[in-house]
């Protein structure tokens, strides 16, 4: 069986990974990367890809990451009788 991720993506406004350095704002620390800062969070599933909708604050992304884990291991528990 294959090992599932579930990772919280940092996004630019038009959806591409940010992975710039920034500031706590979510500004870019340098402003001559290209960097137009950090603008949501998506949750993200090896499995399903993207989870839910993306939140501008990356502590509500957290909820949604571990409620679709807890869901993957919920159908990985098996049945009593």
């Amino acid at each position: 069986m294959a090992r599932i991720r579930i990772w919280i993506d940092p996004q630019h406004a038009d959806g591409t990974v940010c992975e710039h350095k920034i500031t706590p704002s979510g500004k870019p620390r340098d402003p001559e990367s290209g960097c137009t800062g950090r603008a949501r969070y998506q949750v993200m599933c090896s499995e399903h890809g993207r989870v839910g909708e993306p939140h501008g604050l990356r502590v509500l992304t957290e909820s949604a990451q571990s409620a679709h884990r807890d869901s993957h291991k919920a159908a990985l528990t098996p049945a009593t009788r």
